[in-house]
């Protein structure tokens, strides 16, 4: 349990962009995406604006809201449904509560007051406040919170509840009534100041409501459970240290942890908790349960959190939101004075990373050059930056070498990609093959005609969403940052990695494998040199134990003897070393050099905590070679250190004289056709003669690896445009490796024949259930 507060990693947003707003308590926030929405509470009166912030840019912004805007509220019920969000109750002035209900539609701010049909037995819910409000699949369930017993709101008598209703929501907008649930058991205590969440296990179970703590004239720590199948109340035996009772503290499910923050608690333990006129403080403290067995983790003490500037301080009535598996906290009062006009609020804004990040997507070629790659990957949300590395097992480009082929092995995960460079000629009419031109026509070897399945690369990687139609899309590329300065962990554990890379084609039809097949061999421009097609798991021990382990000769790494023998392959993979290219706060860099350290010194490389990023004028660096492949991997970086690398994608940079791939693929859509438009390649080396495009079509030949893809020639000419044709769509493969996707390929020629070519994934878009 040490080891797990010591973990805890709270970060303060500083220099936040935006009309910051004013502290409060009582106000309730909801995450949609990146974006945290905070709406109510009340300080020096009750706020009735909306706030947004945005996590990604760190900017507030105040949308601008219509429709039936509701009068502003404190210790109010806010859910979260898909792009909408309900608000119910809650107190609008002092002594006096709300039981209406708002809709606002976050896609167009639009506030709409509902009105749901009453129960069909019993009446509706009576106005109150701090009460739970809870969504699970389309129903609110609503339990407890404080009603005014007296008609005067100058004379408030309150009264504690317990009721427990059902509210059905209409698909995308609108309510269809209240109902009161049948329940078995024993029913919750009343109470007010509760907290309230819903979580289903993964493997198996029915979803369960968890209620802890809260106000019933003296402060609680129970904890409740209903089954929401069954309607059957029950209270779970707990394991380890039950946090003291409290009201007005957040509770927010990450996994399979409920995170219990803040709120106000006896002043020591030794106070008579049941006595009402008990003297009570705000703490910073903070638990979970364990959902799965019930158990209980103290992870800040009330000891803990008195003067240490690097947690938030105690505070109760603060929001608390989750994105991802990132933990937000905001303002709330600092203490309880026994006086409204003392009570004083928080202004700050924090976060905590409870998990490492998950690993990135492969990372995707968008242009390569002679000594350079421009490349991306898939953001991944709510990360401090992205560390990206390669490795070569040829600093500079290979003598020519024997074609050997290297047959599939069925465990293998991933592939190793063919650059091809051959001309291969009279193939069957049901045999494709990658194939492009270079300096010299290469004798094809009785191996090669063995084996003619080449397998698939992962090159030029553009997402275009097919939602943009009639309007054009391009990737944007930014700059290479250097290494910062901020401290960062190694991951103790390395994921499998899984190579793809380029592919140059030029055949009418081609065919490779996608990344999920087993590959055979990785072929340069002017050599064909067997490698591994099995995945490097875990990349043995020492590649484990160091996530970055660098040669201090700037160009000392050996290529092994190249064999055929897979043992051979994988000791070359034991033996990789990865060389840092640099932290990154966006998904794409430009790459045209990388990082040389002594391997004791080797950035994030080290098992030791907390390792400094040593300074730049330390760090030798290393440009990129002509004509040589290259692995990438990149991991995300959070406030829990690095985490897990991505598969491994492999590139290979233009050997001179050949052309560039092409840049800045656009797609537009009319109603009949599709148009394809490109720029020339950044290095075209001489003039272009034409260029060459492919669309990945649909085929049904028998024992094919469904894996597998075929590309037809759609286009050969000087233009930098062509049209596809509804007829040819009609015949196109949706790829789903990812998210589907129908894919081209475009290429250009000089005098020495073709380039690298670009792949371009249009996003075709799907059919949900739900508001997106």
């Amino acid at each position: 349990m040490a080891a797990a507060a010591a973990a805890l990693s709270w970060r303060r947003v500083s220099s936040s962009t935006g009309p910051v707003p004013r502290s409060r308590h009582g106000h309730r926030a909801v995450a949609i995406r990146e974006l945290v929405i905070i709406f109510g509470g009340g300080n020096e009166g009750i706020a009735d604006e909306l706030h947004v912030y945005n996590t990604a840019t760190n900017q507030w912004f105040l949308p601008a809201v219509r429709g039936d805007i509701p009068p502003g509220c404190a210790a109010h019920g806010f859910v979260c449904d898909g792009t909408r969000i309900l608000v119910f109750g809650g107190m609008v002035e002092y002594g006096r509560y709300s039981n209406d209900l708002y809709e606002l539609q976050a896609s167009r701010w639009l506030w709409k007051k509902v009105k749901p049909q009453n129960p069909s037995a019993g009446l509706p819910p009576c106005p109150r406040l701090g009460h739970s409000f809870s969504l699970y699949g389309n129903k609110c369930y609503l339990f407890g919170g404080l009603a005014n017993e007296s008609e005067d709101s100058n004379n408030n008598i309150p009264r504690y509840l317990n009721d427990f209703y059902e509210l059905e929501l209409q698909h995308g907008s609108g309510v269809t009534g209240w109902s009161i649930p049948g329940t078995k058991g024993v029913v919750p205590t009343p109470r007010e100041s509760h907290t309230a969440i819903i979580y289903s296990r993964k493997d198996s179970g029915n979803p369960k409501m968890f209620i802890f703590g809260g106000m019933s004239g003296c402060r609680l720590n129970d904890l409740w459970e209903l089954d929401i199948e069954t309607m059957t109340w029950s209270k779970p035996e707990t394991k380890g240290t039950v946090p003291l009772p409290r009201s007005l503290h957040s509770a927010n499910v990450i996994g399979n942890k409920m995170y219990i923050f803040g709120g106000w608690v006896p002043q020591s333990k030794e106070d008579n908790i049941s006595s009402q006129d008990g003297e009570w403080k705000c703490t910073g403290s903070f638990s979970y349960l364990n959902l799965d067995n019930t158990e209980w983790v103290s992870l800040i003490s009330d000891c803990q959190e008195d003067e240490n500037s690097l947690l938030p301080g105690p505070r109760a009535g603060h929001c608390a939101v989750v994105i991802g598996t990132r933990l937000y906290i905001w303002s709330g009062r600092d203490g309880y004075r026994k006086a409204w006009n003392n009570q004083v609020c928080c202004k700050d804004l924090w976060y905590l990373d409870t998990e490492k990040p998950p690993a990135p997507s492969q990372v995707q070629l968008i242009r390569a050059t002679t000594n350079s790659f421009q490349v991306k990957w898939d953001e991944v949300s709510t990360v401090e930056g992205y560390l990206l590395q390669l490795s070569s097992d040829t600093p500079t480009p290979a003598a020519e070498i024997p074609i050997t082929m290297v047959p599939e092995t069925p465990s293998a995960q991933g592939i190793k990609l063919d650059l091809c460079t051959q001309m291969i000629n009279k193939l069957p009419n049901n045999v494709q093959i990658s194939t492009s031109e270079t300096k010299a026509k290469v004798t094809e070897s009785e191996n090669a005609k063995k084996n003619n399945l080449i397998s698939k690369e992962s090159i030029a990687l553009l997402c275009l969403p097919a939602s943009t139609l009639g309007s054009e899309v391009s990737a944007n590329v930014n700059e290479l940052l250097d290494f910062d300065t901020r401290a960062a962990k190694s991951d103790p554990s390395v994921s499998s990695v899984v190579s793809t890379a380029q592919n140059m084609v030029t055949q009418q039809a081609v065919k490779t494998e996608s990344s999920s097949t087993n590959g055979a061999v990785v072929k340069d421009d002017t050599s064909l040199t067997t490698v591994s097609s099995k995945p490097e798991v875990n990349e043995t021990a020492a590649a484990s134990a160091r996530v970055a382990s660098v040669s201090s000769d700037d160009s000392s790494v050996q290529l092994p003897k190249t064999s055929p023998s897979r043992q051979n392959a994988r000791v070359r993979g034991r033996e990789r070393r990865w060389y840092d290219v640099g932290i990154f706060q966006s998904n794409s860099a430009l790459v045209n050099q990388f990082y040389l350290l002594p391997e004791e010194k080797a950035v994030l490389s080290s098992k030791v905590e907390n390792a400094d990023v040593p300074s730049n004028t330390l760090l030798k660096k290393q440009d990129l070679a002509p004509g040589t492949l290259y692995r990438f991997r990149v991991a995300a970086i959070n406030g829990c250190g690095i985490g897990p690398f991505s598969k491994i994608s492999e590139f290979k940079t233009c050997i001179p004289g050949f052309p560039g791939a092409p840049s800045i693929v656009k797609i537009s859509k009319s109603a009949d056709c599709v148009h394809l438009s490109w720029e020339p390649p950044v290095s075209p080396s001489g003039n272009i003669l034409e260029y060459s495009a492919y669309l990945a079509i649909r085929t049904n030949q028998l024992h094919e690896n469904p894996n597998q893809l075929m590309f037809m020639k759609i286009y050969c000419g000087l233009k930098t445009s062509c049209t596809v044709t509804a007829a040819q769509l009609a015949n196109a493969h949706v790829d789903h490796t990812s998210k589907p996707a129908i894919v081209f390929r475009i290429s250009a020629k000089n005098e020495r024949g073709y380039g690298p070519a670009t792949q371009v994934r249009w996003l075709q878009e799907t059919k949900t259930s739900g508001p997106k």
